[in-house]
């Protein structure tokens, strides 16, 4: 479903908060304030980790993809359960996937990116963390420039704005992937 994300024209101040964001070489290691955000977080991880066991059978590589993706959704203000939705439309938990417009690994992130935000080098959109953090920032970006429209910034990340396919097929993935914490066990 990966659409062709259009290059927009940014303001300076933009661009650099969004190089800013893609270079920042903070490794995705969680920090919690206390106890029961850190429980809640395992809770998460290992519920994630048996919902995506059938897609990415190799425990290591699920549990390191779910870290990154919960510690650059939440670097970004996005929903973990949402980047997982827009992740299994895009690319089918697929690391090397390609579009046919040339959108690369999980989160579809298209090439000119690199050169207008990152190093220039879009080879590294398929090495995870680079394409997760590119593209959480980026979706992070469609949603300010459409005032919280999750809709209008759903179909902008897919070049598809304005047509509702792509939109609710992500947010429908979405609802697959919400973690209701239970109150009981802590």
């Amino acid at each position: 479903m990966a659409g062709n994300q259009k290059e927009e024209a940014m303001a300076d101040s933009v661009r650099l908060a969004l190089s800013k964001a893609v270079t920042d070489s903070r490794p995705p290691k969680p920090s919690f304030d206390n106890i029961n955000e850190r429980i809640d977080y395992l809770l998460w991880l290992g519920e994630m980790s048996d919902r995506l066991k059938r897609r990415i059978p190799d425990a290591k590589t699920r549990q390191e993809l779910l870290e990154a993706i919960w510690y650059e959704s939440k670097r970004a203000g996005l929903e973990p359960a949402m980047v997982l939705g827009l992740i299994q439309v895009e690319s089918a938990f697929r690391k090397y996937a390609t579009s046919v417009v040339g959108a690369r690994g999980f989160m579809q992130v298209m090439p000119f990116w690199s050169k207008t935000i990152g190093d220039g080098d879009a080879q590294k959109l398929f090495q995870m963390q680079t394409n997760l953090r590119y593209g959480c920032s980026i979706l992070r970006l469609y949603i300010d420039m459409e005032a919280g429209n999750l809709y209008l910034a759903l179909g902008r990340y897919n070049g598809s704005r304005g047509r509702s396919e792509y939109p609710n097929a992500v947010l429908a993935n979405w609802k697959n992937w919400e973690y209701k914490k239970d109150a009981t066990k802590h």
